[in-house]
């Protein structure tokens, strides 16, 4: 389907302060184990290397059969996000997750229709290519969110009647992502064609109500599940870490 609904409701985006839909406690919600095959760790026992597609729609960095399971729902415009992508993720690749003790799948909930495209941005060069472009996104993200603010509002309406194909090609304009993309590898022509995909499209407006499907008393972004169970009030690196040092024993 168009995801007409994140259009609607964001062509103003964006005083993007907070990142949260709602307050809520914390959901138990067990998933149901995946039956990957058999891996084993690339030279040097790095698995940082290693990053999977998962049956969720996210993509997951590490060891597939790691005793703890770190899934994050984040967003693209979310500042928070951008925070804890800037305080912990070198802290959690390099101490938990490249020794293969730590598996960490990042499944993207999309809030708005920028958010929509930087992730179609992002998840274009598959699985070797998101993480890096995850994490740049995030470094840059006050840049390009800028570019979308300072967009005339009539041009971010007219986005609304532009057909699926081409809608998200325009808000990536709007952006700078094409030059941005293609600053790191990512053609211009394939940007345009991951833009325009509307299977991807859809995948992405069904991970994001899945979330809120799983987890009834999802409570915004960035929200973290630790082997199956989301972790409360957790949103920060240094709120984090306690529970993830505790899960693998130290």
């Amino acid at each position: 389907m168009k995801p007409s609904i994140f259009l609607a409701s964001a062509v103003a985006l964006v005083a993007i302060a907070g990142c949260n839909s709602k307050p809520g406690d914390a959901k138990t919600n067990a998933e149901a184990p995946v039956k990957w095959e058999m891996t084993t760790p690339p030279r040097g026992g790095d698995w940082t290397m290693v990053v999977n597609a998962t049956p969720a729609g996210g993509f997951m960095m590490g060891n597939p059969n790691a005793k703890v399971k770190l899934v994050e729902f984040g967003s693209l415009t979310c500042p928070h996000c951008r925070e804890f992508d800037e305080q912990g993720v070198e802290t959690l690749i390099n101490n938990y997750v490249k020794s293969g003790k730590v598996s960490w799948e990042f499944r993207n909930y999309v809030r708005d229709p920028f958010d929509l495209t930087a992730t179609l941005v992002a998840r274009c060069n598959g699985a070797k290519g998101f993480f890096p472009l995850v994490r740049a996104l995030y470094k840059d993200q006050v840049d390009w969110v800028g570019k979308i603010q300072a967009t005339p509002q009539a041009d971010l309406e007219g986005l609304q009647n532009l057909p699926p194909n081409q809608e998200f090609v325009q808000a990536a304009k709007f952006a700078g992502f094409p030059e941005w993309a293609a600053a790191r590898g990512l053609p211009a022509a394939k940007t345009n064609q991951c833009l325009a995909n509307e299977a991807s499209i859809n995948q992405l407006v069904q991970m994001t109500s899945d979330a809120t499907t799983q987890y009834p008393n999802f409570p915004g972004t960035p929200t973290f599940i630790l082997n199956g169970t989301m972790v409360e009030n957790a949103a920060t690196w240094g709120a984090l870490e306690p529970h993830l040092k505790k899960a693998v024993g130290g």
